[in-house]
């Protein structure tokens, strides 16, 4: 072989080496999200909405126990994940916000770095400048048309991209799915649910929009495989706060802010493997800058996990923070703020004016209204069910081994005292941190959100 021919052949090997490498770096990402969907009550974790496609997604990557999100609110929550700053440091912190100027997102990070960066879905987040995605929509639900368009053409470019798929599903009204799967009369309602028509009626609408939401996946998941990208692919599926149901959404109780999470990356995550690591929605951001070599801004509040995906650690934090406020929310409470942390073992939650009722747009529903006749009627679970989802003690303790929910508050216990204390510094800490002041914070609520944003 001729000199120059070698030094051709050795150059263009390299060169492959080279694009190989850059390739491996740069994976694509596909992050999926539900909405108002208590994770226990997917297939996948134990629950009675059938997941397919959830299912088969479990089996080809991780699936995690303890992933948890900042408030229990849409708004709040995707501010959270695309930032990785929480809520009241970012300045979105009641529902409908917007962050404050100079945060940047993950627009920016990735589409920095070369990335394609879209948003296909539901939104629910401002300013746009601080999120400067590719959207698209089809009826606040992913647009399957421009998701394939998207694949296609970073595939022909050899173009990296991040996709956020944001579903509506299932939250209410509860229109979608096919409720004929599910029968009334035989599912099983938790505990702390009152057993009314109603509320059967309701919820076997709302498990066949989970399953209308895992058909959405298994969408996504298909296009992958049509354009040949599924081996490049982080796949990130969660999903998001707990249902519309009392105790769930709105609430600082596990029901509203645990979060299923299922990751597959073909190569990276072993298959049919579990974590009982705690992570948090703020680490989202940290891992995929992680996961595609780009820098993480100190600025974040998040961590990467990227560690626990490969398998080099099996841990990840202590303590998981969130907090709520009903002032701005549709019919809630004047003010009425919740803070909380929660370990491996133990939540403990600090309600800031519990002689205030707690309400919000829940208590609009027939399903509630349902729950108060049967306390009227002299039903005395449903007057303790009712009573205690409305008036709530400034201390709550929970024991999480002792059950999937909260319901017998330690706070009062002295054999608890010392385990509450410790909480609490860890819950006041956070708060300095992040410049929460309380109850000034919560009063200051309206004007964090976007309509009543101070125009220039």
């Amino acid at each position: 072989m001729k000199p120059q021919a070698t030094i051709t052949l050795l150059f263009f090997s390299l060169f492959c080496c080279v694009t190989s490498s850059i390739s491996a770096a740069q994976p694509n990402i596909v992050f999926i999200i539900a909405d108002d969907c208590t994770y226990w009550d997917m297939e996948v974790y134990g629950g009675q909405a059938n997941t397919p496609h959830l299912n088969k997604l479990a089996k080809q990557g991780m699936q995690f126990s303890r992933c948890f999100q900042a408030a229990p609110m849409c708004s709040p929550t995707r501010h959270n994940i695309y930032t990785g700053i929480y809520p009241v440091k970012s300045g979105a912190y009641p529902n409908h916000t917007f962050v404050k100027e100079g945060v940047r997102s993950v627009a920016h990070y990735l589409g920095d770095a070369g990335y394609r960066v879209a948003l296909s879905g539901k939104r629910h987040i401002n300013p746009q400048k601080a999120f400067p995605f590719e959207y698209s929509s089809a009826k606040n639900n992913p647009d399957v048309d421009a998701i394939n368009a998207l694949m296609s053409e970073c595939k022909s470019t050899d173009t990296p991209f991040c996709l956020f798929a944001c579903s509506n599903e299932p939250h209410t009204p509860w229109n979608l799915g096919d409720p004929s799967k599910y029968d009334a009369a035989t599912i099983e309602l938790p505990e702390f649910y009152v057993d009314t028509p109603e509320t059967r009626a309701g919820f076997v609408k709302y498990l066949a929009e989970i399953t209308y939401f895992d058909s959405q996946v298994g969408q996504i998941l298909n296009l992958l495989d049509k354009h040949g990208l599924a081996d490049n692919t982080l796949v990130m599926v969660v999903s998001e706060q707990g249902n519309s149901l009392p105790f769930a959404k709105w609430t600082c109780y596990d029901a509203g802010l645990q979060s299923g999470m299922i990751v597959r990356w073909p190569g990276v995550v072993e298959p049919a493997s579990e974590s009982d690591a705690i992570v948090e929605y703020v680490d989202i951001l940290p891992t995929f800058l992680d996961a595609t070599n780009v820098k993480t801004p100190r600025s974040l509040d998040g961590s990467s996990f990227l560690k626990v995906l490969n398998g080099k650690r099996d841990s990840h934090k202590e303590y998981t923070y969130a907090l709520m406020t009903t002032r701005g929310v549709i019919n809630g409470s004047e003010h009425y703020g919740i803070r909380t942390v929660r370990s491996a073992e133990y939540r403990y939650i600090v309600n800031l004016t519990a002689d205030v009722p707690f309400q919000n747009i829940v208590m609009r529903g027939d399903i509630w209204k349902s729950w108060l006749a049967a306390a009227e009627g002299g039903d005395e679970s449903a007057k303790e069910i009712t009573s205690r989802y409305m008036i709530r003690p400034t201390e709550e303790l929970y024991r999480i081994s002792d059950g999937e929910y909260e319901w017998n508050n330690l706070a009062d216990d002295p054999q608890f005292s010392d385990v509450k204390a410790a909480l609490r510094e860890k819950l006041e800490s956070w708060m300095r941190e992040q410049g929460d002041l309380g109850q000034e914070t919560e009063m200051n609520a309206l004007a964090r959100q976007y309509k009543n944003r101070k125009k220039n």
